[in-house]
């Protein structure tokens, strides 16, 4: 598996947060954006302290997303993964050989079926489900695509945690820092 079984995946917006994780036992974070002129130097910095950087390219100030965004990302920046609801982003980053992470926002069941034709086109090494708290969609989406599973947004207890792992999910991303200890509790 290429998150190594890390089950939490810590989300940092700030430069702070970063260095928070810089010092944690976990090896992969999301970088949620940031700008286009500070990536390198954190990647880079992340890097030299063993860590890996899931950059999530739709939130990244002062850039497009698009398939040209995408490679400048994965031949400049160099980040472990990509994460974007685009799939031509997604395809490029496939071509690039990093990770390649499809988010969906599933708001209702037409939207879950487009995602469905979407996947298996681009067929991502990880679909980011949101909102992560809905047990029973992380099963389907798993079982229907074959594809792991990560779940995020609205994840704010660790019942949540425990709940999204138990229906499937191989990890979740949270921003709260509170939940980054939730993987040494018992059973996640």
């Amino acid at each position: 598996m290429a998150l190594n079984g890390q089950k939490v995946l810590p989300a940092v917006h700030k430069l702070k947060d970063v260095e928070a994780v810089l010092t944690s036992r976990f090896t992969y974070m999301v970088l949620l954006g940031g700008h286009l002129g500070q990536l390198k130097n954190i990647v880079d910095l992340a890097d030299r302290h063993g860590k890996k950087v899931l950059l999530h390219a739709d939130l990244i100030d002062g850039l497009k997303n698009d398939e040209y965004a995408a490679e400048f990302l994965c031949q400049s920046i160099r980040p472990a993964g990509i994460i974007s609801t685009r799939a031509s982003v997604i395809g490029r980053t496939k071509q690039n050989g990093l990770i390649a992470i499809q988010r969906l926002f599933l708001i209702d069941s037409d939207a879950l079926e487009r995602s469905y034709t979407q996947l298996d086109k681009v067929r991502p090494d990880y679909i980011e489900v949101l909102p992560g708290v809905i047990p029973d969609i992380i099963r389907e989406v798993k079982e229907r695509s074959g594809i792991s599973i990560i779940a995020g947004g609205l994840i704010r207890t660790r019942e949540h945690v425990s709940q999204a792992i138990e229906a499937g999910a191989s990890a979740i991303t949270t921003s709260r820092k509170e939940l980054w200890k939730a993987e040494a509790a018992p059973g996640i």
